[in-house]
């Protein structure tokens, strides 16, 4: 007779076998996959936006470099030329040469085209020599376009030199025609370096390079061994904005982004390795492939021993949590396999007993976190009594904060920034509230409200109170230091109220919250809204009940929305001190 068991057991076994090994593997190759995938994605787009940045701020630099002596030369054709103004012009190219180390000579011209002036660095200066320039490139550049800017040249086979001419404002101004040093620029472009070996190069508007990390290259002037570059800038300009991939001067494969400098139309390009710049992602696979490796073996050996012992306790397991699951807590699973699956059974024979006993108390506490302050609902869930939630008239200390100026720059700024400063500032104001025991009762936009001796009495609430608004104005004064970088206008300003109000759970029947009513939460608000950046107002009660053990100065009454006369107002003041009357 056959074992009507063995079958089923022998199918079992199959099928468990290959779930289990299929549970391992199988994410593996997912997960495996999907980080190459994405990897590969996410390393473009960092490189790409790494490239673009160094591209950008290359020609930044350099267009401010150039932009910098246009305006210099500029200055130097301020009045027409006369015998009075002569001296005058004189004294502004000397100056011009000290104050502009990159240009090396400077020749003014007059309407008329004659040079009037030139003073140099390296060679004789010449006052007067009335020599015709009116038909020179320079000259005639700057007159149609204000700025000229010449081709690159190479004084003594070493350093890069360009004539930049700039016009008057008006014809009889003249012209200024400047010989300027580049050196700069290949010193800006061989401090660039991205990854090990990614360098910068740039081009001018017909391909020929201008300045590379290597002056050799430069020097050379070859143009088949400039020609890759070329290919290079095409490449990237087929694709705008991202980086491309292409050869270089060495053979390699590269990846390149470029930023144009307008004034003068040349190219700065930003390259580096392929290979180096996708060295991560071949880590990664790598590193993949092995786990996958040991991961098959692991699954192989770990699916073939645990299938051999979860076929009976596990349908045992199965019944039982299902019974459970749907509520019976009254269920007990009995397994004595005198190891995990017997300690798990009693795992689950615990939980049942503990659930049916915490599971009305849980569904209540989770409610209540859900509407409730985080303070107030824990303390429910410890006494286990929300009795303290039920409305009551008690003497409560209400502290109102908002930000100053808020509005406006929330109009101003990016969601995004907008966002992040509420966040700190959020963060900061619950710190402060939990480690003074108050009751934060929730935000308003850049507004909060707080309580203090409810629904948790509390000793002096009074003192407590001032305590925490003097560090909230500390916290937030702390972070305002950063944010006035945004808008100098954020301010900070605190307001508080002590009397009797009447507290409790107030809302629809969807939605209850925890709230003060009365008039010392007006009051508190009031105060809160007319104190200025760094300001504690509080009122008389409060002041009162402070005494001397915080320095309180007394201002002028101040009328305040919503109340008959004049409010009695003390500001809290910093330092050590007594109750004083400027009164």
């Amino acid at each position: 007779m056959v074992d009507p068991v063995v079958a089923p057991r022998n199918s079992l076994f199959k099928k468990y076998f290959s779930a289990l090994f299929a549970a391992v593997v199988v994410p593996l190759l997912i997960a495996g996959g999907g980080d190459a995938w994405f990897g590969y994605y996410d390393q473009r787009a960092r490189l790409n936006d790494l490239l673009n940045a160094e591209a950008r701020l290359a020609s930044v630099k350099i267009q401010d470099f150039l932009d910098s002596i246009r305006d210099q030369l500029g200055w130097t054709l301020q009045l027409p030329w006369t015998e009075e103004s002569a001296d005058r012009h004189r004294v502004d190219a000397l100056r011009l040469l000290r104050q502009v180390p990159a240009v090396v000579s400077l020749s003014l011209v007059d309407a008329a085209g004659r040079e009037r002036l030139f003073v140099s660095r390296i060679g004789l200066n010449r006052l007067a020599s009335l020599d015709d320039r009116s038909a020179t490139a320079p000259v005639l550049g700057a007159r149609s376009g204000r700025v000229w800017y010449g081709p690159i040249t190479f004084q003594g086979g070493s350093e890069p030199f360009m004539t930049m001419a700039v016009a008057g404002n008006r014809s009889a101004l003249g012209s200024a025609v400047a010989e300027i040093n580049l050196k700069f620029i290949w010193e800006v472009i061989s401090a660039i370096r991205v990854g090990r070996s990614g360098e910068a190069f740039v081009l001018d508007r017909p391909g020929r390079l201008v300045a590379h990390p290597d002056i050799s290259l430069v020097l050379r002037a070859n143009e088949a061994e400039q020609r890759p570059l070329g290919t290079v800038r095409e490449a990237i300009l087929a694709r705008p904005g991202q980086a491309a991939a292409a050869q270089d001067t060495t053979g390699k494969m590269v990846l390149a982004a470029m930023a144009p400098i307008p004034g003068v139309d040349w190219s700065v390009i930003v390259k580096q390795p392929l290979a180096e710049a996708f060295e991560p992602i071949y880590a990664a696979l790598w590193r993949t492939g092995a786990l996958l490796v040991a991961g098959a073996a692991l699954a192989a050996a770990l699916a073939y021993g645990l299938t051999q012992r979860m076929i009976a306790p596990i349908r045992l397991l199965e019944d039982g949590v299902a019974r459970i699951g749907a509520g019976q807590f009254d269920h007990r699973i009995d397994l004595a396999t005198s190891d995990e699956f017997e300690r798990l059974a009693t795992r689950f024979n615990e939980m049942a007993g503990e659930l049916s006993l915490s599971q009305e108390r849980s569904e209540r506490i989770n409610r209540l976190k859900r509407f409730l302050a985080p303070q107030v609902a824990e303390l429910v869930d410890r006494t286990g009594d929300d009795s303290v939630l039920d409305g009551r008239r008690v003497e409560v200390v209400a502290v109102f904060c908002d930000l100053r100026g808020f509005t406006a720059f929330s109009a101003r700024a990016e969601a995004e920034t907008v966002l992040s400063v509420l966040r700190e500032y959020y963060d900061a104001l619950e710190r402060v509230v939990a480690a003074h025991g108050g009751t934060l009762l929730g935000f308003s936009g850049d507004g909060a409200m707080v309580l203090v001796n409810a629904p948790v009495p509390c000793p002096e609430p009074a003192l407590r109170a001032v305590e925490m608004a003097r560090d909230m104005q500390a916290g937030v004064q702390a972070l305002l230091d950063g944010w006035r970088a945004l808008d100098h206008r954020l301010g900070f300003g605190v307001g508080l109220a002590m009397g009797p109000a009447t507290v409790g759970q107030i809302g629809s029947e969807g939605r209850l919250d925890y709230t003060a009513i009365g008039t010392v939460v007006n009051l508190a608000s009031r105060l809160c809204s007319s104190a200025d950046d760094t300001e504690i107002l509080v009122d008389r009660v409060a002041a009162c009940e402070v005494g001397g053990r915080v320095p309180l100065v007394q201002l002028d009454a101040r009328a305040l929305k919503g109340f008959d006369e004049p409010v009695p107002v003390f500001a809290v003041i910093a330092g050590p001190g007594r109750l004083e009357d400027t009164g």
